[in-house]
């Protein structure tokens, strides 16, 4: 398909809006899959990137976006996963299948706009075999963008990082995608009580819709009284935390029960340090770990989650609260930052 033009949002410079661009398709290489793509959910990670929260970025100009629905337009050379006319997920976590070379758009001006295995900020991408996973056509595809990172990391939190047991606490601290996700997770698996924290009260009237047993308001509640009232004294035996805030990250740790564990889905920004205050809990056998999305086999779960959905088992349509076109999308961003939308989802 030489010579196909795709419009994209750009980010050319950090702590800038992203820019819209009529960009042209490179001509597929070996592993790499063209997908039309249909919905894409605007996630953390983008604003991380965007604000510079991550640091310098050397790559710029390039394409965002991890998490979206689409259908196969075309496969290059070697690509076995899928056929052009499946529907897939795009998602960041890698998959079966190749990882491909990197694609670099061409930009009007003959300059070249770069992209990750794969990117959803775009009415078409080049992504990599292993960055997809086909699905059945029943599947709306804005269901398919949330199953790309929020739905898949926050379920697999529960199963393969904290490994919640039935009976077992959890507190949620920012319960925005992922958060009511690790929420609804944590209900399937019969944990007691699940607890959301946030400051917004439409995210824990949600909360409670998903799950949790009780909500607190981070700024109204002293949350540590009530969180050892809620749990015998203890705290809890898995604190998840998807702010980054390192203050916030702290207050976790140390509301986590001996033996706990304390689960950071946001990480502190670049140039941030993250320190643990002593309050005499030395040698009490807590555990503090980073996120890998879940540990997520997107091969594997991504299915198990769909036939979930199916049966009712797993709320996913109204985890969407806002949705823009892709002109729209600098306003999708500033949405997200104001901290009450749910999922935003941008349609291509």
């Amino acid at each position: 398909m030489n010579g196909t033009k795709t419009k994209a949002a750009v980010l050319v410079e950090l702590h800038k809006h992203l820019e819209i661009e009529e960009l042209e398709v490179p001509v597929l290489g070996v592993g790499q899959v063209l997908v039309e793509v249909r919905k894409t959910a605007l996630c953390g990670r983008q604003i991380a990137e965007i604000s510079g929260a991550k640091g310098p970025d050397k790559y710029l100009p390039h394409l965002l976006g991890h998490e979206g629905g689409g259908i196969v337009i075309d496969a290059g050379p070697g690509v076995k996963k899928v056929t052009p006319g499946q529907p897939v997920v795009l998602h960041w976590r890698k998959g079966a299948g190749i990882e491909a070379a990197p694609p670099r758009y061409r930009r009007q001006n003959g300059g070249f706009v770069g992209a990750g295995p794969v990117a959803t900020f775009t009415e078409f991408a080049v992504v990599s075999e292993n960055r997809i996973t086909p699905i059945t056509d029943e599947i709306d595809h804005e269901i398919a963008a949330l199953l790309g990172c929020s739905v898949t990391t926050g379920l697999g939190l529960i199963n393969n990082e904290a490994k919640l047991k039935i009976g077992q606490s959890i507190a949620v601290l920012g319960v925005g995608g992922v958060g009511l996700n690790v929420i609804q997770g944590a209900a399937l698996v019969s944990a007691h009580p699940i607890i959301a924290i946030d400051i917004k009260a439409e995210k824990l009237n949600r909360a409670l819709e998903y799950g949790a047993d009780y909500v607190l308001d981070n700024r109204k509640l002293p949350i540590e009284t009530d969180i050892y009232a809620m749990t015998g004294g203890r705290g809890v035996d898995v604190f998840v935390e998807t702010t980054g805030r390192p203050d916030l990250i702290n207050l976790a740790y140390h509301l986590t029960a001996p033996g706990g564990k304390t689960i950071m889905v946001g990480q502190p920004g670049h140039g941030q340090h993250l320190g643990l205050t002593n309050q005499s809990e030395n040698f009490t056998g807590k555990t503090l770990i980073d996120s890998e999305g879940g540990q997520t086999n997107p091969d594997i779960d991504i299915p198990r989650y769909i036939e979930l959905y199916r049966n009712r088992k797993l709320k996913l349509d109204s985890l969407i609260t806002h949705e823009f076109n892709l002109e729209g999308i600098n306003k999708a961003i500033a949405k997200v930052i104001d901290g009450e939308a749910g999922k935003v989802i941008i349609s291509l």
